[in-house]
């Protein structure tokens, strides 16, 4: 999620699988939401990763369900690595870096971020 300027990403949850649809539901009825950022695995060589064909299932259900909101896709490359080398710099305990989900977290804000660098350094804001 960003603050109300849309400048700085923030981590939210994490949110199992089979209950993704039902959070985003109770998201969407609390909150605005403009876009969703969706992270596109990709390899080296630019192609697909072999998760991508679940992620396009995910999506296409989102868009079914939430058609007025947009998805953009954003590489998603590195960002583990970025976001294991923050939490080490912020100072986070080894056990909280191990803690389900606390890596999928700062990895999300981290590829809403670039998104949102992107978008700026564009021109074209959201």
């Amino acid at each position: 999620m960003t603050d109300p300027g849309q400048r700085i990403a923030s981590p939210l949850v994490t949110v199992l699988t089979h209950e993704l649809m039902g959070y985003l539901q109770d998201y969407v009825e609390k909150e605005p939401v403009e876009l969703l950022v969706v992270g596109q695995p990709m390899q080296m060589d630019h192609t697909a990763s072999e998760s991508m064909k679940q992620i396009r299932f995910f999506v296409q259900a989102f868009k079914k369900r939430f058609h007025e909101i947009p998805v953009e896709w954003m590489d998603e490359r590195f960002t583990s690595k970025m976001a294991m080398d923050a939490m080490v710099t912020g100072g986070m305990k080894k056990s909280e870096r191990q803690a389900k989900g606390n890596l999928d977290k700062v990895s999300a804000a981290i590829i809403l971020q670039s998104f949102l660098e992107k978008k700026t350094i564009s021109g074209n804001r959201r």
